[in-house]
């Protein structure tokens, strides 16, 4: 309710307060660890797929090419995963890049364990991981100094 006796800025601002997140160290560590974790499941999951291809007695050629393709289109989205790990902080494009690798990854699997009727197990095992890195990716994270923004020289070295 706007009311002619309160000040302008009490009239424009929002009757709740946007808050940070505030967490301790170890608890970021700790979701850095599992982050890097579900990283590295996906790359070993990717190259499991393309290990698996040379395994395919059936199917044509072209359907074994694809599907070495899709292990390392996966193996490639855990590595952006362990790029936005470390660098997301500092560099928006690998935060989006990622983020938007992961969804559509999770989608895919969804749709690719729907369809090929996959068993729970399976479902259970690559949704959880794929879900639990798109989750741990759109996580705010706070923004630290990297090495990168740290190192100082003086003006007379740089050209």
């Amino acid at each position: 309710m706007l009311c002619a006796h309160e000040p302008p800025a009490k009239i424009f601002t929002a009757p709740f307060e946007a808050t940070t997140i505030s967490r301790s160290p170890s608890s970021v560590k700790i979701l850095s660890f599992i982050y890097a974790v579900f990283a590295w499941l996906i790359v070993a999951i990717g190259t499991l797929h393309m290990l698996a291809t040379f395994r395919l007695a059936s199917g044509s050629a072209l359907g074994r090419v694809w599907f070495f393709g899709s292990g390392m289109a996966i193996g490639l989205v855990g590595a952006l995963n362990l790029l936005h790990r470390t660098y997301g902080g500092s560099c928006l494009g690998v935060r989006m890049v990622c983020r938007s690798a992961n969804v559509l990854l999770t989608s895919l699997a969804i749709v690719a364990g729907t369809v090929t009727g996959a068993s729970v197990t399976q479902c259970c095992v690559v949704w959880s991981l794929l879900g639990g890195a798109l989750i741990l990716s759109c996580l705010p994270t706070r923004r630290q100094s990297s090495s990168f923004n740290t190192l100082s020289y003086s003006k007379r070295n740089a050209i």
